[in-house]
């Protein structure tokens, strides 16, 4: 094909700065609304100081200040403002907590890969402004960028987190001797405590992030929303270490905003739901995309009563009645994802209930191979997680043991029955060879909602949600079966383990189409090894026909598994970079990603041996998981 690829519009752009100010932790306390197609509220975003610039010394505040100026000079000019807006205020129940990646392999971040200059990454995306406006002393402001599009950001504002009753133990820290106690100064390092409490001290740290989300605002910050950005500053504060690390953003979503859709469901009731936009979730909310940005969320989501939400959280969210005919939905996580890995779906699912009897029975036919795999993951684990601090699962003797994690499947009300008689007995199976075959579940719980019928795809996994397509349930259970696998698969590869880069996809898909194979074997115990060998070879041709199809009639760049090549992964001085090809419109449709990186799988596991290498795989997951790998 001769088509032209236009890196302006074909390209993603990352827009967020985050070597100067990453986010660890979201707080949403948000409003549905059906008749207006509008998600309305607040966000709170705890930030810590980005790896390229630590206030340590007056030299690196000139060199990161030379930066700042450096990307001041590739934008266009519009002054910033502060909208006279009266915003309500109102309480928000938000948990996000975020840490940088760790490990030998993961430490090459921005400081050995800032060649690429801001002009070359962004140039063109942004609309905009004058990032650093001249101040009476003739310095720049420092400009917090987030990656934001299709929103209407109505206020932004300083939190006082030092207003909050009880904070008062994290300003008498030890840090803290010698540290003016100016206010601004006491805010950031409240914040700084708060963000940095050791792994065993969550359920406190989410009870701080709580009360500091719903704190008193303490003077409105300058904004300016650009194509795909939101720049925030303060007047006056020139550095990351001095500008605000705890900010209430005010915003509403649009009816058009390409990060969730507005339809109705197979029974003809409204829904809204996140669907995998090439976009992510800026359109969602205001955060930063980059993967290197993971944090931890909260949210409270109100809605009408007869509405359900579901969300990906550790918890089994209950509703709160708040007033007549208004419910309350909240959820949280502890384990720092990328932004892009957020989701939420409100409608009038119905929850599909199980005989308690084909529950147990289903469960246990399916323990008896778990046993093995389950002591090589307890030798495993007398090694220390590679990850920053998190309450993970790898370290819980009880989670170790759990081949079935609690689950639960949702669906409109005319699919209830279709849903039980095939989907609700493969659930648990399907669980259970995973675990025979990876070791220990990374997320406690998983919920399983069928989406409308517009959802572009056959599946989708964000972390404890699965979204599966109505087309799945005729399929009878091999359909049903394998795609369950593959988006299982997605909890140790694409979540657990996370690409740095994102146009390395195949380190998640390739892994999933894999996987699938190998866990639809293990959940088919009626079926002999000669039996599931022939099916494998079968599907494994089939891959080969669509792969070469393919290659035969798609762009040679849309077939490449690393199109950045050898500047894969690697960031300019802010942390922005852009997801090559991200939004051409041909490759959501293409599985040259899938299929090329099964073959690449499949070649190493005939070689060496598929005992010895799922064996290998295993010990990668312990190795990596809560990391962000590259191919290398």
């Amino acid at each position: 094909m001769e088509t032209q690829l236009d890196p302006m519009k074909d390209d993603l752009p990352l827009m967020a700065n985050t070597s100067y100010m990453l986010v660890k932790h979201y707080v949403l306390d948000l409003d549905v609304d059906f008749k207006s197609k509008v998600i309305e509220g607040s966000i709170v975003l705890f930030f810590e100081t980005g790896s390229q610039y630590r206030k340590t010394s007056s030299a690196g505040q000139e060199c990161c200040q030379s930066q700042f100026d450096e990307t001041c000079k590739m934008r266009a000019s519009e002054p910033c403002h502060i909208p006279m807006i009266n915003v309500s205020t109102c309480s928000s129940k938000t948990e996000c907590n975020d840490f940088a990646v760790s490990g030998k392999e993961e430490e090459a971040t921005s400081d050995e890969n800032s060649n690429h200059s801001n002009s070359e990454q962004a140039s063109g995306i942004s609309s905009s402004k004058d990032c650093c406006d001249i101040e009476d002393h003739g310095n720049k402001d420092f400009l917090l960028i987030l990656d934001c599009c299709d929103l209407s950001v109505l206020k932004v504002e300083e939190v006082d987190v030092a207003a909050v009753s009880g904070i008062e133990k994290f300003t008498r820290s030890a840090k803290l001797i010698g540290v003016s106690k100016e206010l601004e100064n006491l805010r950031n390092r409240i914040v700084h405590e708060l963000v940095t409490l050791p792994a065993d001290y969550w359920k406190e740290q989410l009870y701080y992030f709580t009360h500091c989300s719903q704190a008193p605002g303490c003077g409105e910050l300058l904004f300016s929303t650009g194509t795909w950005s939101l720049e925030i500053r303060k007047s006056g504060i020139q550095t990351p270490a001095d500008f605000p690390h705890a900010i209430r953003i005010w915003y509403k979503t649009k009816p058009e905003g390409r990060s969730v859709t507005w339809t109705t469901d197979q029974s003809g009731r409204p829904c809204v739901y996140t669907m995998g936009s090439p976009i992510n979730n800026r359109a969602l909310f205001p955060c930063q995309e980059p993967p290197i940005a993971l944090s931890t969320w909260q949210a409270s989501v109100r809605t009408a009563a007869g509405f359900v939400v579901l969300m990906s959280g550790e918890n089994s969210a209950e509703p709160v009645q708040l007033q007549e005919g208004i419910l309350s939905w909240y959820y949280y996580v502890s384990m720092p994802m990328p932004a892009s890995t957020f989701t939420i779906a409100v409608g009038c699912w119905q929850e599909v209930k199980q005989q308690s009897f084909k529950q147990k029975a289903a469960i246990g036919t399916n323990t008896e191979f778990s046993l093995p795999s389950s002591q090589t993951d307890l030798r495993c684990h007398e090694e220390i997680c590679g990850h920053v601090e998190y309450p993970c699962r790898f370290q819980n003797p009880a989670a170790r043991l759990q081949a079935v994690i609690p689950y639960r499947v949702f669906a409109p009300w005319c699919l209830m029955e279709s849903c039980e008689e095939c989907l609700l007995q493969l659930i648990p199976q399907c669980l259970s060879a995973a675990y025979a075959t990876l070791g220990t579940h990374p997320f406690s719980r998983l919920d399983v909602l069928i989406v409308p019928s517009n959802f572009s795809s056959l599946g989708m996994a964000s972390p404890h949600i699965i979204f599966l397509s109505q087309s799945v349930l005729p399929g009878g259970s091999h359909l049903c079966g394998t795609r369950l696998c593959h988006e299982i698969a997605h909890a140790w590869f694409g979540l657990a383990i996370g690409a740095r880069d994102w146009t390395e996809e195949w380190i998640s898909e390739g892994f999933a189409t894999f996987l699938e194979d190998i866990f639809w074997a293990r959940a088919q115990q009626q079926l002999s090894h000669d039996e599931i060998k022939g099916q494998q070879e079968l599907k494994a041709l089939l891959r080969w026909r669509r792969l070469r199809d393919e290659v035969q009639n798609s762009e040679e760049e849309l077939q490449v598994l690393r199109p950045k090549k050898e500047s894969t992964g690697e960031l300019s001085e802010s942390g922005a970079s852009v997801v090559k090809y991200g939004l051409k419109a041909e490759k959501i449709f293409m599985q040259v990603h899938y299929l090329k990186g099964y073959f690449l799988l499949r070649s190493l596991a005939r070689t060496i041996g598929e005992v010895s290498y799922l064996a290998s795989l295993r010990k990668f997951v312990v190795k990596f998981h809560g990391q962000l790998v590259l191919s290398q």
